[in-house]
């Protein structure tokens, strides 16, 4: 079977789609069933679903390439996408030199060191928001700390931070209708931009302290350095990749959760349940749920062949429901067996697997265990849950919230 008489499914999907976003998980067993290899012939891009065929995918890096990007919007695919997006943009074996010189300064100790500033971070934020009768779980925490320990981590001044958060908001949300960064993103992304550039210079002139930034304007590797447009660019990727995912992953976790109230009642009993907690969250409604890459050579799966030059979106989240793999993957479970977590693709694969894992994790746990630890019962209200669309990005936008201190 050649792309040209690829079966007529009937499938009507579209990654831009609300209705789509709102509860992609029934198209996505259509598509891992009917058409695991699968084309919108509208919009001319290709959807990968099925758990196998994207585990492979994202360590084919004969086939597949990332020098456009991870985003099919019109403004971010291009050949210059990794003077926004870093690495994340690039091939062997630039991708590799400059994650290896990025490597140097995000190290995983650094990571760790963070732990305390997430707890004071959200004793901070928690304390503000604990009298109320009703919080919105986003804006008054889950939507802060993820941004201010970028920041701190890199070294921002504590004046600059509200606006800098406020500037990473607009530059990811996405307009029904619009297939591309909306007129305010754009200028978002050009203000974020020309920080970190400024930023990066004015650090420069006394490389000095332990931030991120001093570390990266000091790694070396082989005798070579970055230079100050691959430092800036990686700034402004650690706001896009390392702070919106995690404000989804802690909303996602708590509308998740608080829709199974046995659940929640032996999480609050049993914090270690925080652990499996984050992880089905991660499977079940991960806040990454596509990445793109450009097809560089004809690619054939399941009698479909997707050409050359194309457009090809991995769905990580419909990867993470596929039965093949998962049982009855439609359940959320904080039981599930945890051979079944280390399968979860929503940090992708391969050599471009999400450097920042490990501090999206530490933070969700750290920042849950804390709530947990000040209440005896939580109730989300639903039906009022207002959702954030992105092409990319699932999570929710506000999530009210009454909490019962303990």
């Amino acid at each position: 079977m050649t792309v040209t008489d690829q079966p007529d499914t009937g499938i009507d999907f579209d990654i831009y789609d609300h209705a789509v976003q709102d509860d992609p998980y029934p198209l996505f067993a259509r598509l891992r069933d009917e058409a695991p290899v699968f084309h919108n012939t509208e919009h001319d891009y290709w959807v990968l679903s099925r758990h196998a065929d994207v585990y492979d995918a994202t360590r084919d890096d004969e086939s597949f390439s990332n020098a456009n990007g991870v985003s099919i919007d019109a403004s971010a695919w291009n050949r210059h996408a990794h003077t926004v997006m870093s690495f994340l943009a690039m091939d062997p074996p630039e991708q590799v030199r400059l994650r290896r010189l990025v490597s140097k300064g995000f190290t995983p100790r650094r990571v760790r060191e963070l732990g305390p500033l997430v707890q004071r971070l959200t004793h901070t934020y928690l304390d503000e928001a604990v009298g109320r009768e009703e919080i919105d779980w986003i804006g008054d925490v889950a939507g802060r700390i993820p941004m201010d320990v970028i920041s701190d981590m890199m070294g921002v001044p504590a004046a600059d931070r509200d606006e800098v958060r406020r500037q990473a908001d607009l530059l990811v949300h996405r307009e029904d209708g619009l297939r591309d960064v909306p007129p305010a993103g754009m200028e978002a992304a050009g203000w974020l931009f020309s920080y970190y550039a400024d930023f990066v210079a004015e650090k420069k002139k006394g490389a000095t302290g332990d931030d991120l930034t001093t570390a990266l304007i000091l790694a070396e590797d082989e005798g070579q350095r970055m230079t100050d447009q691959e430092i800036t660019a990686f700034l402004f990727l650690m706001v896009v990749a390392g702070n919106e995912t995690t404000t989804k992953l802690l909303g996602n976790a708590m509308f998740h959760l608080t829709q199974h109230p046995d659940q929640l009642a032996e999480v609050i009993a049993d914090h270690d349940l925080v652990d499996p907690w984050v992880e089905e969250t991660l499977r079940h409604d991960t806040s990454s749920q596509f990445i793109a890459r450009l097809v560089t050579q004809d690619w054939t799966r399941h009698g479909v062949t997707v050409p050359a030059g194309s457009q090809l979106m991995f769905a990580l989240g419909a990867a993470n429901h596929d039965d093949r793999v998962f049982t009855d993957p439609e359940r959320f479970d904080i039981h599930r067996d945890p051979d079944e977590f280390g399968k979860i693709l929503s940090f992708g694969g391969g050599r471009h697997f999400c450097l920042g894992a490990n501090l999206a994790r530490l933070e969700a746990r750290l920042v849950l265990r804390e709530l947990l630890s000040r209440t005896r019962s939580i109730q989300v209200d639903h039906s009022r849950a207002v959702r954030f669309y992105s092409a990319n990005v699932r999570g929710f936008a506000h999530l009210p919230m009454r909490l019962e201190i303990s």
